[in-house]
């Protein structure tokens, strides 16, 4: 039986994931900001007769203490996780700032998923064959790192924001792995390509044009996490950063992968662990 936290896990490809996990008889606690969803997950749960293994934390991830309280809760629940999962992700029509002082894309996206990862990297050391996955868009090369203007004060726009918090995580999954030189935990970043995950968190109209996208181009959230299962469940190689674009291994040399990027951004940001 594996132990794994799914955080964005009430909907998309984290709900998928989660429900996967439960029916093959793991423990999951999934964290989301919707209690609605999270019920029924849990009911979901319950009739894969999971009820005892499936919990759910509500939390809004765009806090830096919620984001700590969730690691302190996982950490009361569980001994040991064999896996951390985040996918959680919606887009800001207007610019919104965080108690923190970050863009809240940027807070969502990066943030949470880099406090998440050091925060429960002690558990996951303890799993039989631990690993975080990073669902994003590794191998995307447009965007970048406004080094001058993280929170983008001057300029937002949706997709730029999209766009830089997205080569945020690409660039957590390179300086996690360098910091971690010995851990045994892996940390995969995977894109899963177009999927059909619901577009509840868009404003008009760009909603119902990606409803309809999704009609028919998108692939099912069963087919996209397929391959995911398939590398949580036996990782090639030994140790470090994991980069696909569904089943094809990325190059590490990509730009998005610089190992400088990677660290002056953990600089600028590792306060966050601090406090």
């Amino acid at each position: 039986m594996g132990t794994y936290v799914v955080a964005g896990g009430t909907n998309g490809m984290g709900r998928g994931l989660a429900l996967h996990f439960l029916s093959r008889g793991d423990r999951v606690t999934v964290v989301g900001s919707d209690p609605a969803r999270g019920r029924r997950l849990l009911d979901d749960a319950a009739r894969l007769g999971a009820a005892d293994r499936a919990a759910f934390v509500r939390a809004d991830l765009t806090s830096a203490a919620e984001n700590a309280r969730v690691i302190e809760e996982v950490k009361a629940r569980h001994d040991a996780l064999d896996g951390l999962v985040c996918t959680a992700l919606r887009p800001f029509p207007k610019r919104v700032e965080t108690p923190d002082g970050y863009e809240a894309t940027f807070a969502l996206y990066y943030v949470s998923r880099f406090l998440l990862a050091y925060g429960l990297t002690g558990l996951l050391e303890r799993g039989a064959n631990p690993m975080i996955v990073n669902i994003c868009g590794v191998g995307v090369t447009k965007g970048r790192i406004h080094w001058d203007d993280l929170s983008l004060k001057r300029g937002y726009g949706t997709v730029k924001a999209m766009l830089q918090a997205g080569r945020a995580t690409d660039l957590l999954g390179v300086a996690y792995a360098r910091n971690h030189p010995d851990a045994r935990t892996r940390y995969l970043l995977h894109h899963p390509g177009f999927t059909d995950s619901g577009a509840d968190g868009l404003a008009q109209p760009a909603r119902s044009v990606v409803k309809l996208l999704a009609r028919f181009a998108a692939q099912p959230v069963e087919r996209a996490i397929a391959p995911i299962i398939e590398l949580m469940d036996g990782p090639p190689g030994t140790g470090g950063l994991l980069a696909y674009d569904r089943r094809r291994p990325l190059d590490p040399s990509l730009p998005t992968l610089d190992p400088a990027a990677a660290h002056r951004l953990y600089e600028l940001t590792s306060h966050v662990l601090r406090s």
